[in-house]
């Protein structure tokens, strides 16, 4: 092919494949800056951007199941404070039942006793009564008033776990008050006892589920951030250096242009040998 010719102008043809090179690579970058990712769609990188989507599913998964959880622990600080208040009543509970027990006190004694021990009695009800969250309680198995086992999922695959309910009758002190020394002798060494040891049985239980909770919260907290890290490192962009590549290639983009003018400028000059 002769180099002048006026049919085809190698220079110009170069230039041109040239400037739409740097074009083409100049729009890559200006993307990448524009939204800071270095794989922002299936076009930039099609393996890498569907690892990153499915990185994306798992920290949404991540920060839903912590979501859940935070339900779950508000249910488990509620019922765990109403136990921790029904435990120091039942501090109470025990001095007045032991003085009923003493049988040696006059009858205007006894009957303020048993008024006292009474409104002890009818407090522990309402603690445990009133330790709901948001509808749901753990101090009693009746489903159709928000009691009953709570399912909870712990992560972004689905798995879960289980905090059994408590009946809270069974953390209530009878339904009457004793009317005699014998008697209130006979139901601090029963009873009550029977009471206290499954109030504390139950803070020991809820205690635990909740330090599993807080546990579990910590852990997904911490894997968010791991697979947050890890998805930055696949598709984010280094802004630095697509500065620095922005910058050349608006200054190659401009020499392309001159450098085509100037190519399409070659058939003027033969035409001036037809002169």
């Amino acid at each position: 092919m002769s180099v002048n010719s006026v049919n085809t102008n190698r220079q110009a043809v170069f230039a041109l494949q040239s400037l739409n090179q740097t074009t083409s690579d100049l729009g890559a970058v200006q993307k990448r800056v524009s939204t800071g990712f270095r794989v922002a769609d299936a076009r930039d990188d099609g393996g890498a951007f569907a690892v990153a989507q499915a990185v994306r599913s798992d920290i949404a998964g991540v920060t839903a199941v912590n979501e859940q959880l935070g339900g779950v622990k508000g249910v488990l600080q509620t019922t765990f404070a109403a136990l921790s208040v029904v435990s120091d009543t039942m501090k109470q509970a025990r001095t007045t039942l032991t003085r009923l027990a003493d049988d040696t006190i006059d009858d205007t004694q006894r009957e303020q006793y048993e008024t006292q021990y009474s409104q002890l009695r009818t407090q522990i009800s309402q603690f445990i009564d009133d330790a709901k969250y948001n509808g749901r309680t753990l101090l009693s198995t009746n489903t159709t008033s928000g009691g009953g086992n709570i399912v909870s999922i712990r992560n972004e695959s689905g798995g879960s776990f289980t905090v059994n309910a408590e009946d809270g009758t069974n953390l209530q002190l009878g339904t009457s008050t004793p009317t005699d020394a014998a008697e209130a002798k006979t139901y601090l060494n029963g009873g009550f006892a029977d009471v206290e040891a499954a109030i504390s049985t139950a803070l020991n239980k809820f205690g635990s589920s909740m330090q599993y909770v807080e546990n579990q919260i910590t852990y997904n907290s911490k894997k968010a951030d791991a697979l947050n890290d890890g998805l930055g490192a696949l598709v984010d962009a280094d802004l630095a250096k697509e500065s620095s590549n922005l910058q050349a290639l608006q200054t190659r983009q401009q020499l392309g242009t001159q450098t085509l003018s100037l190519a399409n400028q070659g058939p003027q000059v033969l035409l001036s040998l037809f002169r």
